[in-house]
């Protein structure tokens, strides 16, 4: 049998406090046992965990990995100001006037993630 991926891990400064952005981002939860100040935190949504581990290191380059998110029940364009709204900020707007594209945000801790189209959107365009 091949391997699965277990978990997605993103090193960072504040486990518990990017876990808590990614948990509302991913309308996932947070462990039971993962406390502030714990040094490292999982989210679990959907099948993959998302493991937020404090390294002491400063994040200086761009992601050489990121996440794709893709809006499960609204709008790509809704779905960008719900995560505006909940702390991240934009990078790179790459949307199109004929409605393609996506949306490049930075988390909290700058780590970049893009928001492409919902699958409902992706039928009708």
């Amino acid at each position: 049998m091949s391997s699965l991926i277990r978990h997605i891990t993103i090193d960072c400064a504040d486990p518990y406090a990017l876990a808590t952005f990614w948990a509302k981002a991913l309308d996932g939860a947070l462990a039971d046992d993962d406390f502030p100040g714990d040094p490292e935190v999982l989210v679990t949504a959907g099948a993959t965990g998302v493991l937020f581990i404090r390294v002491d290191d400063r994040k200086t380059v761009k992601n050489r990995v990121h996440l794709d998110l893709q809006p499960q029940d609204r709008t790509r364009d809704e779905e960008v100001e719900r995560l505006l709204a909940l702390g991240a900020t934009l990078q790179g707007d790459h949307r199109r006037p004929d409605g393609l594209g996506w949306v490049t945000l930075h988390d909290p801790e700058g780590n970049e993630f893009c928001v492409e189209r919902s699958a409902a959107e992706r039928q009708t365009g």
